[in-house]
């Protein structure tokens, strides 16, 4: 084992792009899956602000709000948000293969949480993430761990492509009982959104992040690709209750909440029905399939509020809601192998991969 820095193994990619865009892939923070190395979506949108290059093989670390642990490598070339440092393996010096491990793993992101600055938004610099130390296995040793994290994580990837086609059937199963609402119209009686719907996103009990904590009462929901549970960066928050939908207007992301909690996020919205005969697990889906146009940051919600929200008779959104659960059921076993395959990863890069003076 030798006792090595990140910027000892590698560098920080800094070529940009300031030209046509036209064909490049493009990578978001909102791209990247938290506690996942594989890069699994994109935008082909040339139309943005990015000018950071990436190469294939580049792991990409989100910088903004490292505690979303976001970091990934990339199978192809393209461009990147300047939230994303670009992180490339020194030829030698560390197996390329291990690198994203290295980077995707709690002890790094704990590093770079107590290095970042900022209130709202805090950042991380390569300037401080590079002298996060480690002790680094032979590169013989290095392979064979690689080979098998990669197989964990293509298995991890094989149950995530599961949940995602049981996701594709339950919309499947909402357009067959329900019909294409937003492309052919719908049947059923309708009220406009802010009729049916009430934005509670700033009635909920405003208390201190500190009085929160010592009483540790409600589970935390923060922005992220599908809410982080358990952190939070504003230092207030409110108390919402149960039977409420949350909804990230700038990840375009929906989720039921059925249980109360405490809400710390900005660019969040919290909808609430305001008419009876409405199920939520029928809501939710009915709020996923509308099709909100990507107007940028913070600007979605008002597009809900052009859109019309239909009220089948509520029997079959019983019905709907009843299949919603066993399906639920299915993905929360896959999600627990899932839990199981990254408490193992984790063992074995805790074990292998040791920061130096935690030996």
């Amino acid at each position: 084992m030798a006792t090595v820095k990140l910027g000892d193994i590698a560098i920080e990619a800094k070529s940009s792009n300031k030209g046509d865009k036209t064909g490049i892939k493009i990578v978001g923070l909102e791209h990247l899956t938290p506690s996942n190395v594989t890069l699994s979506s994109w935008s082909d949108d040339a139309e943005n602000s990015f000018t950071k290059e990436f190469s294939k093989g580049d792991v990409l670390f989100g910088r903004r709000r490292a505690y979303l642990k976001k970091a990934a490598v990339a199978s192809f070339d393209g461009i990147c948000s300047g939230d994303i440092t670009v992180i490339r393996a020194i030829e030698g010096k560390v197996d390329p293969e291990l690198l994203p491990f290295i980077i995707q793993n709690d002890y790094l992101f704990d590093f770079a949480v107590g290095k970042s600055a900022g209130s709202l938004s805090p950042r991380v610099k390569w300037t401080h993430l590079k002298e996060f130390t480690i002790e680094l296995p032979s590169m013989s040793e290095q392979s064979k761990l690689a080979e098998t994290l990669w197989s964990i994580n293509e298995t991890k990837n094989a149950y995530e492509d599961l949940i995602n086609k049981t996701d594709e059937l339950v919309k499947s199963q909402f357009i067959e009982m329900f019909g294409d609402l937003y492309n052919a119209g719908g049947k059923w009686d309708s009220y406009s959104f802010v009729d049916a719907i009430e934005d509670i996103s700033r009635k909920g009990t405003k208390i201190p992040k500190e009085e929160y904590l010592e009483s540790g009462e409600y589970p935390v929901i923060d922005q992220g690709q599908d809410f982080i549970a358990g952190y939070t960066d504003k230092n207030e928050g409110m108390i919402l209750e149960s039977e409420t939908i949350v909804f990230g207007d700038h990840t375009r992301c929906f989720k039921y909440m059925d249980f109360p909690y405490f809400m710390g996020a900005d660019g969040v919205k919290v909808l609430k029905a305001k008419i009876d005969d409405l199920d939520y697990k029928f809501l939710l889906q009915e709020l996923k399939l509308m099709p909100i146009p990507n107007m940028g940051y913070n600007r979605h919600f008002r597009w809900l509020k052009e859109f019309k929200v239909y009220v089948p008779p509520i029997h079959l959104q019983k019905k709907y809601a009843e299949f919603i659960e066993q399906s639920d059921k299915s993905k929360f076993a896959l999600q627990e192998a899932i839990k199981d395959l990254d408490a193992l990863s984790k063992k074995i890069i805790a074990e292998n991969l040791i920061p130096a003076g935690k030996e």
